[in-house]
Parts: structure tokens; sequence; C-alpha cells
């Protein structure tokens, strides 16, 4: 008889009381969210491998429907034959090794990008006349971090390798990010202007426009506009290309997988003077607190399950290990009567969290726990 009594993180924390980090996984949460971009968004949707490279990941979205993923590394494209050996590989990490060329020739990559005119020749041979994705970059707000000071070249130089892309006799494409946790739609519109007027001093008609990820996911203050993104983008598409318009792509990560899994950590110690010790931090699953701030998808629940309802306070908030940066940058809200022994329960962690975390000191995530709900 199949066991109901863990259908969800509540029931599993007050039936196995954990004392180690647990992050539970809702494959069919995962899954309605492949299904909300593959209906809105108008064109191909890839999974941006680097978000969560889990199995149990990758065989839900294969099974929601995704043929083609956003590698960035030999063991990301090892990762996704296992789960799919058919699907697409676009390849979008613009510096590769000739060791990484070759691996990725091998395994059948359709898609690369490029930011370099050496990057470029060091691919041609391998993309065997598929597609190349010109990467662009502009001084672009609106997402909590940029990734223009990384990769992509200006309007100038990426015209100039587009050209190039055909002379090679390769698919020529323009590929972009609007950087991580991207709410504005404006930041996607200024792009798609700025590929059409780029296509049109090359004189080169994209065959496919990939728009990029950087879809946000729920972190604070609501959840998200996704349909408004996609509304905005194939709008914007139309307006700046016409009857030219390019096929599109994108790739989530963040946006496609944070929301399938909700971290539970438990509090180790807590001071007089208000200090809160956890069994995870910075190390750990909550690394992206420090790089993109707090989350006020928190709960604090007692061993019991019940629900800790006092006025909230803020703490200075520590991670289990030895080192003394190990502290959540801000500190966290949490209620007036948390206890030792509590723990604090966040929704929307699948992204980052697992493929960030390490095992400092002998602390760090274990296995995920499947529920049917979060």
């Amino acid at each position: 008889m199949r066991d109901f009594s863990m259908t969800d993180p509540v029931s599993h924390i007050r039936r196995m009381q954990p004392d180690h980090p647990a992050i539970y996984f809702c494959p069919d949460v995962l899954q309605a969210t492949a299904a909300r971009f593959r209906a809105g968004f108008p064109g191909l949707v890839t999974y941006a491998v680097k978000a969560n490279d889990r199995p149990e990941v990758l065989a839900n979205l294969v099974a929601a429907g995704l043929e083609a993923f956003d590698v960035a590394s030999p063991a990301e494209m090892e990762a996704v034959r296992r789960a799919a050996p058919d699907a697409a590989l676009h390849y979008n990490n613009p510096v590769r090794s000739r060791v990484e060329i070759e691996t990725a020739r091998r395994h059948g990559v359709v898609s690369w990008s490029v930011d370099d005119a050496g990057e470029l020749e060091k691919i041609a041979d391998a993309a065997l006349g598929g597609e190349v994705a010109v990467r662009l970059k502009l001084p672009v707000k609106g997402a909590a971090y940029d990734f223009g000071s990384k990769f992509g070249v200006g309007p100038e130089e990426a015209a100039m390798l587009l050209r190039r892309v055909v002379e090679l006799g390769l698919s020529p494409a323009i590929t972009f990010h609007p950087g991580t946790q991207c709410a504005d739609p404006a930041a996607w519109v200024s792009y798609i202007r700025a590929s059409a007027q780029v296509a049109r001093k090359a004189g080169v008609r994209l065959a496919r426009l990939n728009v990029g990820g950087g879809f946000p996911a729920h972190r604070d203050g609501g959840a998200p506009d996704l349909e408004g993104i996609f509304a905005a983008i194939g709008a914007a598409v139309r307006d700046s290309f016409g009857m030219e318009a390019p096929a599109l792509v994108c790739e989530p990560g963040r946006a496609m997988v944070a929301e399938a899994f909700t971290l539970a950590v438990r509090v180790k110690s807590l001071r007089a003077d208000g200090r809160v010790y956890l069994n995870d931090g910075i190390y750990g699953g909550l690394s992206e607190l420090r790089d993109i701030g707090p989350t006020d998808r928190l709960r604090v629940i007692a061993p019991d399950g019940a629900a800790r309802t006092g006025a909230a306070q803020t703490r200075v908030v520590f991670g289990p290990t030895c080192d003394s940066l190990d502290r959540l940058p801000g500190g966290l809200s949490l209620p007036s009567d948390t206890e030792e022994g509590d723990y604090l329960v966040f929704a929307g962690m699948g992204a980052y969290s697992l493929a960030i975390a390490t095992h400092f000191n002998g602390y760090g995530l274990g296995e995920p726990v499947t529920v049917a709900r979060l």
C-alpha cells in the first residue's frame, strides 16, 4: 500500500524530524511550469541545465514535452543524453576549449553561441553547418545582476561576427541574456530592437533569435507576470522584424525549476542576543541569498508542524560552518516565538540551491525528498 503520510514538507518534518537540511521536490509543479512556458512563449522552449541538473528534474522536463536543452559543459551534455538521447543540445557558453568543442561535436550539438572572432573560427568546423548565435550585450537594467561584464559584444562587433557566420556557411542567429531575475519586459524589448538593428546593419536575415533566460522566479513581492513578458517579446519581434521575423527560442533555468522545490532548515541555536544558527547557510542551499538578496517566501514551523505566528523580528542568521563569512546578509525576519529546533521553510528554492551547494565542513544538502505537493 502506498504511504500517503509524507505527501508534503510539513508532514515529512512532523514525522521524520530531520536534523539536516531537507529539500523537497514536487514533479507536478515542475511539469506545470514547463506547460506554462510551452503554452505561453511564442517559440521553442529549452531548459538551462545549469540551474538544476538533477536526473529527476531532467526526466520530468522530458515527460512534460521539452525536446531541447541549453547546456554549458560536457557534463551537462552527458546528463541530458542520459535523460533524452535524442534531445537537441544548444551550447551557449561562448568560451570553450578545443577538447570541449570536440566533445560537443560528438554529442551532436545543433546550436552554438559566440562573442569573439577567434572563438567563432574555433567552432566553425565542429558546427557542421548548424546554427551559430552571436551574443549581444547592451547596458540594459532591470535584473538582479547583469551578465554583460563577462559575455557578449556590442552592436558593431556583433554585426561583424554575424557577417562572418554567414561567410562560414553557418545558420545566423543572435542571442542575448537580460540578466538574472529580470522582471521588466522592457529589457527584452530593448534587446530585440537592437538585435533587429544589428541584423540590418550586417545585411543578414536571422534564422533564429534566442531571447535568453533571465525570466524571474517568485522570490518576493508576488508571483511574476511571465505571460506579460511573453506577450512583450512577441510584440517586439513583430514590430522590430516585420515580415523577416526569425524563429524564437528561450532558455529559462531559474523560472522553470525554482517553484518545484522547497527547502527546510533547522534552528540549531538561538542566542539571548537574538542571533540564530541554522544547519544550512551560504555554503549550502541558501547560497543565493548572498548574491541576489533575501526572499519573503519563508515560514517557520515547530517540530509538530504548527506554524509560528509571533510578531516579526529581524534576526542575524548564521550557517553551520566554522567560517564567520557564513552569514545571511541583512538577516531574516522571523517570528518572535521562534525556538531552537524549529524549521525555516523556504519556498521556490529549486534554482541553483542544489547546483551550487557545497559540503564544506561536512554540511550540505542530501537527496531531494519527492512529495505530492509543496
